[in-house]
């Protein structure tokens, strides 16, 4: 693990025992990220985008290019995958996640010139003061079932802006099976209907 106290943050990745340079600056790496949310996209065109806004050289070995570039994405921190539901969205909560910069380190992120890892430092930081962590903590406690009837009412009025979807992890054998029977129970409620 590098300290980023005492070393230099990475700008490139070993893979193979061969260095590949890497864009390590902060939006090309929220880009990859973005394509993870996007629902849209399938798992394989998310993950050529992760290599492609990553890498400036593509590695010969995809599989070891693509572990390489989640380690470099998580810091450089090897853990347990992050379980339990989304609670913000880097897409969704932009606005408040650039107010949050702002007001807790007096970054404006549009001038900004960040590494990777500088920006996850700040991010795990952001005032308990802004509007993007009040929002967090509230969905936190409506997922996790402790909010007030006043929370539930605020989450309530906040409609859209509160939701966060939840990445579909089901397999397509899991989705063509579901899809099937979905289509099984509309046949039935018109037989029945």
């Amino acid at each position: 693990m590098n300290n980023i106290l005492t070393a230099n943050l990475p700008r490139e990745i070993a893979i193979n025992g061969v260095s590949y340079p890497v864009d390590f600056h902060y939006r090309a790496c929220l880009l990859a990220i973005l394509a993870f949310e996007d629902e849209t996209l399938t798992a394989y065109e998310k993950q050529v985008i992760l290599l492609s806004n990553l890498y400036l050289e593509m590695p010969d070995d995809d599989r070891a290019a693509f572990d390489q570039a989640v380690l470099f994405l998580n810091g450089g921190e090897v853990g347990e995958a992050v379980t339990g539901p989304r609670v913000y969205s880097f897409s969704k909560d932009a606005k408040l996640i650039y107010a949050a910069f702002r007001q807790t380190h007096g970054i404006d992120l549009q001038t900004a010139n960040l590494h990777w890892w500088q920006f996850l430092a700040l991010f795990s930081d952001l005032g308990s003061e802004t509007t993007f962590i009040a929002l967090v903590a509230l969905r936190k406690r409506i997922l996790d079932g402790t909010a007030s009837k006043e929370d539930k009412k605020i989450a309530e009025e906040m409609g859209d802006a509160f939701i966060i979807l939840q990445p579909d992890t089901r397999t397509q054998d899991e989705r063509a099976r579901e899809d099937e029977f979905m289509r099984l129970v509309a046949i039935g409620a018109k037989h029945h209907g």
